[in-house]
């Protein structure tokens, strides 16, 4: 499997994939994004994820202390670099998709295949 990192998903600039209108929505939230940053790349810096999510470092940062603490994820420290290990096992929170683990929403989203295509009307 072959991922994309979240540099690779900024420009030359440096700017990440929402430089246009942030009042789109997107499927996932910035939690989603952020836990899809880290599984991509686990050493990773706050600013980088901020870019690609296209959120503040300060936002970045409060959303990692929530996923630290709701057990998504472990902060790790090598001198001054802070990485981060996922747990796949852990149920996500809400009541409607508490029998899907946090790994299954991550799988198919880490996944460098191309979507089927869907079938054409008859």
């Amino acid at each position: 499997m072959n991922l994309v990192s979240c540099q690779d998903l900024l420009d030359k600039s440096g700017e990440g994939p929402y430089t246009g209108d942030m009042g789109q929505w997107t499927f996932l939230t910035n939690h989603a994004l952020v836990l899809l940053c880290v599984a991509r790349e686990s050493d990773t810096r706050l600013r980088s994820i901020a870019d690609c999510v296209g959120i503040t470092e300060r936002a970045t940062h409060r959303i990692i202390s929530e996923l630290v603490e709701a057990g998504y994820l472990t902060r790790h420290r090598l001198g001054r670099q802070s990485f981060y290990e996922i747990h796949p096992e852990v149920p996500l929170r809400h009541p409607m998709e508490r029998d899907h683990l946090v790994g299954d929403l991550l799988r198919p989203l880490l996944s460098r295949e191309p979507a089927p295509s869907a079938p054409s009307p008859t």
